[in-house]
């Protein structure tokens, strides 16, 4: 699908490189890169040929968070609207709710944390707000050394956004997370790396490689629906009351794992051979999948 603020890029490896392309306006977020964010990557679970998916920015940023250019309210919120906690359980889906009230750094990355590929963040510059938040759902962030990252919300009178006040705490620690939010700083990619939200600094010339590198090295060899249960698994499972809910999940998965793409791997291992997995991740995810989601999704409604 052709979109206007993001360039797709489908290498023969399988990675698909995902670039925010708003140059001009150093990638800024707005309400239409949103929603086409949020379409990319619930495509990408139906598309085989996606492996695993790097994001960076087109130019010298990777995004320099909300586009506040626009007229009205710059969050795309509809401010007529007086929204209760009872209304974000009864209204989630309703389509005017979620284009008037719901937060949609947080439609984009609940779209990312139900991906069933592998996604690495290749922050190449500026990444502040939205730029950083957006990056907390997805597996690794990797940086550029010239990158600056800023959760800078506190001066702009707002809160973090994109479900940052879940993801950061589990990332950075919950003392990090605050301190980072409360002072609002711009942080280098060393401080970011120390603090434990960058897996690698890299150099500028270097990133993608490098990025898609490491992104390929996760889903080479190894089987789609095993991958697509594994993120999952471990997404939500870690967030559970008590590892029991992990073993009921650990259970099927190793069941159907094992009389599939397992049986194959198994045989390949005692053969001294590379396997030869045939199992789709848009195709044969183990019939319990669409369940557990469902019912992951409504614990938390």
């Amino acid at each position: 699908m052709a979109y206007e603020t993001l360039q797709t890029e489908q290498r023969d490896d399988g990675i698909h490189i995902l670039r925010l392309s708003r140059p001009d306006q150093m990638n800024a977020f707005t309400v239409q890169m949103a929603n086409e964010l949020e379409d990319f990557f619930r495509r990408a679970n139906d598309d085989d040929a996606v492996r695993a998916i790097v994001v960076t920015g087109e130019g010298k940023a990777f995004c320099a968070g909300m586009d506040l250019s626009a007229d009205g309210n710059v969050f795309g919120l509809d401010e007529s609207m007086e929204p209760t906690l009872a209304d974000m359980d009864s209204k989630l889906e309703d389509p005017a709710f979620i284009a008037g009230v719901r937060d949609t750094g947080g439609r984009v990355t609940l779209a990312i944390y139900d991906c069933r590929k592998p996604v690495i963040a290749a922050i190449n510059g500026a990444a502040v707000g939205i730029g950083a938040t957006m990056t907390l759902a997805m597996d690794a962030r990797m940086a550029s050394e010239k990158a600056r990252i800023g959760f800078v919300f506190g001066r702009l009178g707002i809160v973090p956004e994109a479900c940052s006040s879940w993801f950061l705490p589990r990332i950075v620690g919950l003392d990090t997370a605050l301190e980072w939010c409360y002072k609002a700083d711009i942080l280098d990619a060393e401080t970011a790396r120390a603090g434990g939200l960058l897996r690698q600094v890299a150099a500028p010339e270097a990133l993608l490689d490098e990025a898609c590198a490491y992104a390929l090295s996760l889903v080479q060899n190894r089987s789609q629906v095993a991958v697509a249960l594994t993120r999952q698994m471990m997404l939500r499972n870690s967030a559970a009351s008590h590892p029991l809910e992990a073993h009921k999940v650990d259970s099927l998965a190793m069941f159907y794992t094992s009389r599939e793409d397992g049986r194959e791997g198994v045989d390949a291992f005692r053969a001294k051979r590379d396997p030869q997995f045939e199992d789709s991740a848009s195709r044969d995810m183990p019939p319990f999948y669409e369940e557990w989601l469902k019912r992951s999704r409504d614990r938390h409604q």
